[in-house]
């Protein structure tokens, strides 16, 4: 891993991000240089191999706990977990093409937007400051004028600066942001949910119809991208590769 040569005090350990320790212990788990159940070094020795901060092995190792493909016990070390979870391949959807590949004939509205101090809850969310301004932007799609999905969004605009000036009346925050704001990882949940009165209304449903809701939130390393809710007309069906 390459030494920055900005400043001659910069070291490795410096530099060395816990995404690349972790992209480095995936390896060896994927590649059974470390086999399940078996105990991996402890995280003084790792530093010191891989030349990097204590605590960027700990960030890194807690990461692929959480993710359960290691298991971590005081004074027992860390091991490669016997019987990972299995995973299955997920693509963010651009729902112009989802629509479009339907045979129907795709529109999005923009319902809501506004740059203003996010609600606790957001801004917990997305990691932000407080006092930090997000772009809260509230987007239908549509499919032959029929209401498709609800995308309910707040976008972090410290990491992504040009979305402030961009009023997504060509293009949808949805396919914007696939095109211009790449990022490294994220948290999916899927879920039923009994639709609000407002969602219903955009919708065309009744209120506390179940349905199906997706809640995502993406990040470029350690900096939050976006958080959006997504609620889908009834009779949505997704499916993906395992």
């Amino acid at each position: 891993m390459n030494v920055s040569e900005t400043s001659p005090e910069t070291t490795t350990a410096q530099s060395t991000s816990w995404l690349e320790v972790r992209a480095e212990f995936l390896r060896r788990i994927n590649e059974r240089v470390w086999i399940p159940g078996e105990a991996i070094p402890n995280e003084a020795e790792l530093a010191q191999e891989l030349d990097c901060a204590r605590a960027t092995v700990n960030r890194a190792l807690r990461d692929l706990a959480e993710k359960g493909l290691v298991t971590r016990k005081r004074r027992a070390g860390t091991r490669v977990k016997l019987n990972p979870p299995a995973h299955v391949t997920l693509q963010i959807p651009i729902y112009r093409e989802e629509i479009e590949e339907k045979g129907m004939a795709y529109r999005h509205v923009i319902l809501q937007r506004e740059i203003t101090i996010p609600p606790n809850v957001i801004r917990h969310r997305l990691d932000l400051a407080e006092g930090s301004m997000a772009l809260s932007i509230t987007t239908m799609h549509l499919g032959d004028g029929r209401p498709y999905a609800l995308d309910q969004r707040w976008i972090n605009l410290s990491t992504v600066v040009e979305a402030a000036s961009c009023n997504f009346d060509r293009i949808s925050p949805n396919e914007w942001l696939v095109q211009n704001a790449p990022y490294s990882h994220g948290d999916i949940a899927f879920f039923a949910e009994n639709a609000s009165q407002t969602v219903a209304e955009h919708l065309g449903v009744n209120s506390g119809d179940a349905l199906l809701v997706l809640d995502r939130l993406t990040w470029r390393n350690q900096s939050s991208i976006t958080t959006t809710r997504i609620s889908f007309a009834p009779g949505h069906r997704i499916l993906t590769g395992i």
